[in-house]
């Protein structure tokens, strides 16, 4: 799932329990962060297997449950609901292609619905048919309905949940339209790579 995407899940969270535990700013403002946080170990790829961001550490659920024992330890709700949500980001990235969930067994696991089982076998021969491999999982991301619509539900929820329920906050909604440029941008860099 794309960076906005997740950050949208934050938003809504944030917003659905703001309505009832009434969040400062930081507070709201950390929950929504940790939502994506986890997407910036992008620039340690290289030192993950196969330059594969999601088989770091952090794209597991070990810092979730540090987070959520830091909450814990300091009865820190908003902490607690920070830890729960980067779970949450690690959660749904499963669904796509997968990640390392638990860390130490070193492999991607999750229903993986972007990439069939035969071709994350053989991964590198898919690869090489792109001068830039990323546009295998760029390609495949665009060109999915359910996930370009998940992105579209997401962002309308996100916007009913602030509304609704955390309207002070409103201009956290901006960040969500740097992580689309972010991606747009990607996807027409890498399909005019391919042209």
């Amino acid at each position: 799932m794309h960076i906005n995407s997740h950050f949208a899940v934050g938003v809504i969270i944030a917003s659905f329990l703001n309505y009832f535990l009434k969040f400062n700013a930081f507070e709201f403002f950390l929950i929504v962060f940790f939502s994506f946080i986890c997407d910036f170990d992008v620039f340690f790829s290289k030192f993950s297997k196969d330059n594969n961001h999601r088989m770091l550490i952090t794209h597991s659920i070990i810092p979730s449950f540090v987070i959520i024992f830091i909450g814990y330890l300091f009865s820190l709700t908003f902490l607690i609901i920070s830890g729960f949500v980067y779970f949450t980001h690690i959660f749904i990235d499963t669904l796509d292609w997968g990640t390392n969930f638990f860390y130490f067994q070193h492999k991607q696991v999750g229903l993986k619905l972007l990439i069939p089982k035969e071709e994350f076998e053989n991964l590198p021969l898919y690869l090489s048919k792109y001068k830039n491999p990323a546009s295998y999982f760029d390609n495949k991301y665009y060109s999915s309905k359910l996930f370009l619509t998940i992105e579209v539900l997401l962002f309308i929820f996100m916007w009913i949940f602030i509304l609704i329920f955390a309207l002070d906050y409103i201009l956290i909604t901006l960040i969500y339209f740097l992580g689309l440029f972010f991606h747009l941008s990607r996807h027409i860099q890498l399909k005019k790579t391919e042209e």
